[in-house]
């Protein structure tokens, strides 16, 4: 496992696979019970991972109750990451949830109990509630990192306009940075590509992205119509394959994974590695895994490494359109402006 400087507004340093801890629990009916937990939680370390993602309502706040044993002896070693705006059960009430200071107090304090250790290394917004101003976010970390209960904090499943927003107002009111953003981003759902990555590298903002084998999409499992998994369980799946594009990803997946020898779930973490190897601030993949054969599967991608040729095709069958004003933006560039001769800088400009 390598390490990498989480973004530019931090020096953290965290591993570059993180392990989510949404399975750990199971209280939403399917999960990991505490011994299946513990042995994922003791496989990640053993490779060499110090990143533990979770929220207050995973699992209905079992995953943060699990977590608190685990990483006890191994706290100083460990960045912890939990998420407030949902309320940790759906009967908690309405006040218990979106993004407003009071819900912020609160949640952190409840998830500081159930982790039972006195900070919080990386709290996160878990989703815009899309009404609370980010004037009041960004105080209320603020203060939250003055007091010692946090020491960074990040904004997950934001608009692009909002977080670039949020980080200018920090920097001109002397608040604590935003220092992360956290995003769905896999070969199965590249849209991030249009606004949040570049956002992310032309602001310094590391990117940790969920869902990186789309929900197991990518390890073609669901081809095979597996009892045990997520369609079945939880009755929600993230990708499916329901078009020709998806057709086409999963076969292009599948054969390149024969060419190595490996499985999809490598090819697929092994394509966001090479991807954040390109990147110029921190992309980090979180693992999701449910058991420890499913973690260890999964960790087997730091053994893959794929082609040109064989990226490329990847990149080729996964592409999404740019959309607009991007792809007008390219085109006009390249007509009118010499973007054939001219020398563009390697870091994205803010």
């Amino acid at each position: 496992m390598h390490y990498k400087v989480f973004g530019r507004k931090t020096g953290l340093r965290v591993s570059e696979l993180a392990l989510g801890a949404g399975n750990f629990g199971t209280g939403w009916g399917h999960g990991a019970e505490r011994d299946e937990a513990r042995r994922i939680f003791d496989g990640y370390l053993e490779a060499g991972g110090n990143f533990i993602d979770t929220a207050n309502g995973y699992q209905g706040g079992q995953s943060e109750a699990m977590l608190s044993e685990f990483i006890n002896a191994e706290r100083d070693s460990l960045v912890i990451a939990t998420k407030y705006t949902l309320g940790t059960t759906p009967a908690a009430g309405i006040s218990h949830t979106g993004n407003s200071r009071k819900n912020m107090v609160r949640a952190v304090e409840e998830s500081l109990k159930r982790l039972k250790t006195d900070h919080i290394d990386l709290f996160w917004a878990h989703m815009s509630d899309g009404v609370t101003p980010m004037e009041e976010i960004l105080r209320g970390f603020d203060d939250l990192v003055s007091a010692g209960k946090i020491h960074y904090a990040g904004l997950s499943n934001f608009p692009a306009w909002r977080i670039a927003r949020a980080d200018l107002l920090a920097e001109i009111r002397g608040f604590a940075p935003i220092a992360a953003i956290q995003v769905e981003y896999s070969l199965a759902e590249r849209t991030a590509e249009r606004e949040q990555l570049p956002m992310a590298e032309a602001l310094g903002l590391a990117a940790t992205l969920w869902s990186p084998l789309g929900g197991g999409f990518l390890t073609g499992k669901y081809r095979n119509s597996e009892g045990d998994n997520r369609a079945n369980k939880l009755g929600v799946l993230i990708h499916a394959e329901k078009s020709a594009r998806e057709t086409a990803l999963l076969d292009t997946l599948i054969d390149v994974a024969t060419e190595l020898d490996a499985s999809p779930t490598h090819v697929a973490i092994a394509w966001l590695r090479e991807k954040a190897k390109r990147s110029t601030t921190a992309l980090i993949p979180i693992l999701g895994s449910r058991t420890r054969e499913q973690l260890d599967a999964t960790l087997g991608a730091l053994n893959v490494q794929l082609s040109a040729d064989q990226l490329a095709r990847l990149d080729g069958v996964s592409e999404v359109a740019k959309g607009v004003p991007h792809e007008s933006i390219s085109g006009s560039f390249a007509r009118f402006s010499g973007g054939r001769i001219l020398d563009l800088p390697s870091i994205p400009v803010a």
